[in-house]
């Protein structure tokens, strides 16, 4: 099976003689219930224990019965999480390599990997010590936030590539862990990981500022990032009273179904800012002005501004734009909102175990790698006689696979030997 490789890298620190699960094994169940949206830990309990699970079970592992949840969790509290995100890197790094998702590169050449933080937990008693606090009203809230790198492809995969979790290194300290610098751990810890990977950074104006910019300097990556018009006060005076002059570097055309909606592009290169710290840098920003109409047809007007170190062309802008720029949005949509209301439960407490959560996290960013690949991928379409319909459709029919039908020692033996071919939407 594909499991003992993809987890042979994590030290299992229990005694090896005295135990009954593998950890394999344990990590298979954990993947299944997200997988199969349990939304619980428990569930595994009510929906995961059938006589054809426990045999197919058995046939995988050589167990004849499937762990509580409580095993799970009392396991993953001895584990290091930095093992778990070492099989996300790897999982990644196995898409790259195998070229599944080279034709989603920007320009022919860049990765898009969005950043950007979001909540997980959310308590009203101090959790751990390494809980965030904040005031709501008049009660003080604790919490755990993460910071993702996602990498993202504009025909809709949203893969994690990197987690790097908020939190204070003990309780009370004077200044809390923020969302920016877990950024810039979390980029360190990419580009010592990915050394070689040609990234492009969509991120949004949170992060518009000279660190950042001489980050990506540093790095070599390249970049897109929100730019509002009440941030960077220079940058946009600069945009302003240059747009004017550069009349060449501008682009319009009509997009979207039987060209209803206009997009006028506009950019200004090479505008000198100096930062907080007397750094300067040298900086492009994009403008695009959308155009369309609604319903009631009302002409409706959004502008989108970018900073960027990319160059421009009126042949690349709109490619630029729309790939690099505009497709942040599924970082959200793709990533954090899947996860926390397509069934993933991505703010449920699956334990309160401060190293068990991490755990269950990237457990949960694994199961939703693999739903991706089984989702856009033609596999199932070739297996089944009749469209499946929604994604959730699929976690129902793999919940009741694993319920009622038995994998025997041959079946699994012969399924091992067949060498398929799968191809995805957009590749």
């Amino acid at each position: 099976m594909i499991f003992p490789p993809l987890f042979s890298h994590i030290h299992d620190p229990r005694e090896q003689a005295k135990i009954t699960y593998s950890l394999p094994s344990l990590s298979f169940i954990a993947i299944l219930i997200f997988l199969c949206r349990l939304k619980a830990r428990r569930q595994v309990k009510y929906r995961l224990h059938t006589t054809a699970a426990q045999a197919t079970f058995d046939s995988l592992f050589g167990i004849n019965r499937i762990p509580h949840g409580d095993t799970l969790n009392n396991t993953f509290a001895s584990l290091k999480p930095q093992q778990l995100q070492e099989t996300i890197c790897r999982m990644n790094e196995t898409l790259l390599r195998k070229k599944i998702l080279s034709p989603s590169r920007i320009l022919g050449t860049y990765y898009l990997v969005g950043i950007d933080g979001s909540g997980v937990f959310t308590y009203t008693s101090q959790h751990c010590p390494h809980c965030l606090t904040r005031k709501q009203g008049n009660h003080l809230q604790y919490y755990h936030p993460v910071v993702e790198a996602k990498l993202i492809t504009p025909d809709g995969f949203a893969f994690s590539l990197m987690t790097e979790f908020i939190e204070n290194i003990s309780a009370g300290q004077s200044v809390q862990d923020c969302e920016l610098k877990a950024f810039y751990r979390l980029a360190k810890r990419l580009k010592k990981r990915f050394p070689r990977l040609p990234i492009l950074l969509t991120l949004d104006g949170l992060y518009a500022g000279g660190p950042t910019f001489s980050l990506c300097r540093r790095y070599g990556w390249k970049y897109m990032i929100v730019l509002k018009d009440k941030d960077l006060k220079t940058v946009n005076e600069e945009f302003n009273a240059l747009r004017h002059l550069q009349t060449d570097n501008r682009f319009t055309w009509k997009t979207g179904p039987r060209n209803a909606v206009k997009q006028s592009f506009q950019w200004v290169t090479d505008i000198d800012y100096s930062d907080s710290v007397g750094k300067e840098h040298t900086l492009n920003v994009l403008e695009c002005l959308e155009r369309k109409q609604n319903k009631k047809g009302e002409e409706q007007c959004k502008k989108f501004k970018w900073i960027t170190n990319l160059t421009i062309t009126k042949k690349q802008v709109a490619h630029i734009a729309q790939e690099g720029g505009r497709n942040r949005w599924k970082l959200e949509n793709e990533g954090f909102n899947v996860q926390k209301n397509g069934g993933y439960e991505l703010e449920h407490a699956y334990t309160t175990n401060p190293t068990s959560a991490k755990i269950f996290y990237f457990f949960l960013q694994i199961a939703h790698i693999i739903a991706q690949l089984m989702e856009k991928g033609d596999l199932i379409k070739k297996c089944l006689a009749t469209p499946i319909g929604s994604n959730r459709n699929i976690a129902f029919r793999i919940l009741e696979a694993w319920r009622n039908v038995i994998l025997t020692d041959n079946y699994i033996k012969n399924f091992r030997s067949l060498k398929l071919q799968i191809r995805f939407r957009g590749s």
